[in-house]
């Protein structure tokens, strides 16, 4: 446990992404199984504690000492769980005689009652250190905040096994902590975990900015352009009757968005953009799309009000036969008819731009035909869908933005 709140102390106090990765990939190497392997789920949210309420963290507290001297450390100290860590009074004559593992800590909060809950967790608290109790708070209110995204602890993970990070990213929703036989493979002692899970994320294809020199470089017959739109990128994954919906970074917003997820007809994998909306009508804006974000429930009334829709960009997969590997091209062509036989009020494609030089390109991109639409994409005609950032085969050409130095009194 000790080492778990070591690590989180260094990374919050590491500024630099390299550094965070430096911190993470040797915590990986030198921290046994299922201790690593918790402490990643714990890292990209996917460890199931049950949450524990400020309230009951409060009354916990005040149990034990004057709570005016709480409140006054608490608006001294500004975080809960940093101010409950640093005055949580250790039992007269206790001494701990055990430091647990980060293992015994997460199984003991997850077979404890709801009755016995806030027992369990003082018990923890009374044979921890300050830094262990900041971080066992922190695990149970839910949010680490160490400033590491999921995607920077599946880099980790890449840079550990000397594998790429889109490996992972396939392997991941069909792993469960501790992650054993991801750890064993990434260090060489078992072969490549199988998922047998359906609908699983496939890492997506991003684009370069377009620098002032690119353009001179580039060929426009090379290249497809289409409209870059203000949503949210997703990718819509239906296998076996298994629907996801995903972020481009493999978080599943499926359950806020069920409408959408309702439509997922099909069997197949699409990269496209979310909006809400009525495809056939209006599209509504980023600011109508907030309405959406974010929730934890979502009524019928907001549904019906700011319907979600998605405007698909190319499929990864239809049919369980692979595309990835084909050109653009072909994938586009697929799309077209794909696209065709779902529900136009949930799923359309998004237009191509007809160009002939860059010149003729420029004067759309700084007049296009809908307000939410923010520059245009460029994708060679000839390009495998690949994931990450490759250089070359996409671009985004963003509308120049309207700015004014000024200062507001």
């Amino acid at each position: 446990m000790n080492r778990f709140a070591e690590l989180l102390d260094r990374l919050v106090l590491t500024p630099s992404r390299n550094g965070k990765l430096t911190l993470l990939t040797d915590y990986f190497r030198s921290v046994e199984d299922p201790d690593r392997g918790l402490a990643l789920a714990a890292i990209t949210g996917d460890l199931n504690i049950a949450a524990v309420k400020p309230a009951m963290l409060r009354a916990l507290v005040v149990e034990r000492m004057d709570p005016v001297l709480f409140g006054y450390s608490y608006d001294y100290v500004g975080d809960l769980a940093e101010t409950v860590s640093l005055v949580w009074p250790q039992p007269q004559g206790h001494i701990p005689n055990h430091v647990p593992t980060l293992a015994e800590v997460v199984g003991r909060l997850q077979a404890a009652s709801r009755s016995d809950g806030p027992k369990v967790l003082a018990r923890l608290l009374d044979d921890a250190n300050i830094s262990a109790r900041f971080t066992i708070i922190k695990l149970v209110t839910g949010g680490l905040r160490i400033g590491v995204s999921a995607r920077l602890a599946k880099q980790a993970l890449a840079d550990l096994g000397k594998v790429d990070v889109a490996e992972i990213e396939e392997l991941w929703h069909g792993l469960t902590p501790p992650y054993t036989a991801l750890f064993a493979w990434l260090e060489g002692r078992a072969e490549k975990p199988k998922s047998a899970a359906l609908a699983l994320f496939r890492p997506v294809m991003l684009s370069n900015a377009v620098d002032d020199n690119d353009l001179e470089k580039l060929n426009p017959a090379d290249y497809a352009a289409e409209w870059k739109w203000d949503g949210i990128r997703v990718q819509a994954v239906c296998e076996g009757g298994v629907r996801r919906l995903y972020s481009r970074t493999g978080d599943d917003v499926s359950g806020a968005f069920p409408d959408l997820a309702a439509a997922m007809n099909f069997e197949a994998t699409l990269d496209g953009e979310l909006l809400v909306g009525d495809p056939r009508e209006a599209t509504g804006t980023f600011s109508d799309l907030q309405q959406r974000l974010n929730r934890k429930s979502v009524s019928p009334r907001i549904q019906q009000q700011y319907p979600a829709f998605m405007r698909c960009y190319d499929a990864l997969q239809i049919d369980g036969e692979d595309l990835r590997a084909l050109p653009f091209a072909e994938r586009r062509k697929r799309l077209e008819a794909f696209v065709g036989t779902l529900d136009p009020s949930r799923f359309d494609l998004s237009p191509l731009v007809a160009f002939a030089d860059w010149e003729t390109l420029e004067r759309l991109r700084q007049a296009p035909p809908h307000p939410i639409i923010e520059g245009v994409m460029l994708k060679r005609w000839d390009s495998p869908y690949l994931a990450g950032r490759p250089k070359g085969p996409w671009f985004k050409w963003k509308r120049d933005p309207h700015t004014i130095d000024a200062v507001l009194m």
